[in-house]
């Protein structure tokens, strides 16, 4: 695994390149939080390839659990990928509300990733 630096003005933020599925479980993001964290990271920048698959099948709940743990420590989080084309209502939903707010967001490619950091 490898971390890009990005700065935008005081937040450090983390871009994650590996090859590695990250997230499997809760528990996976809630220790990588805390890696990332004790790094002095602020935000953190993943591509939609590095979470498992069934994250994105809101009946298990899991997207929802491992965001909530972002929100409660207070590390904002961006997924990169290609969600133009998503057959699920209720995940473009979910979508569309995450990317109304601050604290998570997907975007469709790194600079509209930096640019969601930003504000």
């Amino acid at each position: 695994m490898e971390i890009t630096e990005h700065t935008i003005g005081q937040l450090r933020v983390a871009q994650i390149h590996t090859t590695e599925t990250l997230f499997q479980t809760v528990d996976d993001a809630t220790d990588f939080i805390g890696y990332i964290y004790y790094q002095g990271f602020d935000a953190l920048i993943l591509d939609a390839t590095h979470i498992a698959t069934h994250f994105f099948d809101l009946r298990t709940k899991i997207a929802g659990e491992i965001l909530q743990k972002f929100t409660n420590y207070r590390m904002r989080i961006t997924l990169v990928g290609d969600w133009r084309n998503i057959s699920s209502d209720s995940l473009s939903d979910f979508i569309r509300e995450c990317n109304s707010g601050k604290q998570v967001h997907f975007a469709q490619n790194l600079d509209e990733a930096l640019t969601k950091l930003a504000t």
